[in-house]
């Protein structure tokens, strides 16, 4: 079934354009390189389900990982073919069960690439990781190291997956949503556990970014950026361990701190 999925390159996902830059009170026409985006509509079984305002890179992993998390797929197993057609921007896909009922009930989430979601319901995270503040801090310089597409035209999120020492799957788009669907879907694809291990993002962790990392099983969100109020709530009782603020040899603990060390006073 792998050999049906058409994985895609990191292509087109910048362009250039001329600007006029401002600096010590001088102009300067300029070239300067700017993040693609792209509406991708995804068809499941013929019908229409959902279209995602994206970066065009990874896509099928950006639809694979969002099937997912939306509860519409269990695994790979419930994917029969799967077709991206650049040229009209169009994902075609087929499940093994053709009576497959869609969800209809759609959310607009608080993703910058105009995110949607179908699910409202988180799953517990049930881990006994442990990670320190310096893990942490460390991994979060990785990420931004690997961040190849924010380093040509700024612009994007950054999200990885990764175990206590390296990064293990990286993904970038316009929408931090996406990022996450992303990783997921790499990971599926490549039969590649998600739980136990620590989930980073450049962006901020909303309440719909939570629950895609539940359903992800893991047990550690990292954000630079600080979280909503809901997603603090959510994290508290799902058993996730909500980290933000990450900048320099700094971060905050919003829930389940005995996961870094620190005890509740």
């Amino acid at each position: 079934m792998q050999k049906a999925i058409e994985v895609s390159a990191m292509k087109g996902v910048s362009a250039e354009v001329i600007c006029n830059r401002f600096t010590d009170g001088v102009w300067e026409k300029t070239n300067i390189n700017v993040p693609m985006e792209r509406e991708l509509t995804v068809y499941v079984n013929l019908r229409e389900l959902v279209t995602i305002l994206c970066t065009p890179d990874k896509l099928n992993y950006l639809v694979l990982g969002f099937l997912y998390s939306e509860g519409i797929i269990k695994g790979m197993a419930d994917v029969l073919m799967m077709r991206v057609c650049d040229e009209e921007s169009e994902v075609d896909v087929r499940l093994v069960n053709p009576d497959f009922e869609l969800p209809t009930k759609r959310m607009l989430t608080s993703g910058c690439g105009g995110g949607a979601a179908f699910r409202r319901e988180g799953q517990r995270v049930d881990s006994d990781l442990e990670v320190t503040p310096m893990e942490v801090l460390s991994l979060m310089k990785r990420l931004q190291e690997e961040m190849e597409i924010y380093r040509l035209s700024r612009g994007v999120h950054a999200s990885a997956l990764a175990d206590k020492k390296d990064l293990l799957v990286v993904a970038e788009d316009i929408g931090r949503h996406n990022t996450l669907d992303k990783i997921q879907g790499e990971c599926l694809f490549k039969g590649l556990s998600t739980g136990n291990c620590l989930l980073l993002s450049t962006g901020r962790i909303s309440s719909e970014m939570l629950l895609k990392a539940a359903r992800m099983q893991v047990p550690v969100i990292v954000s630079r950026h600080s979280p909503t109020g809901s997603a603090v709530s959510l994290a508290r009782e799902l058993g996730i361990s909500l980290v933000g603020r990450v900048r320099g040899n700094h971060l905050s603990v919003y829930s389940h701190p005995e996961r870094l060390g620190c005890s509740e006073h």
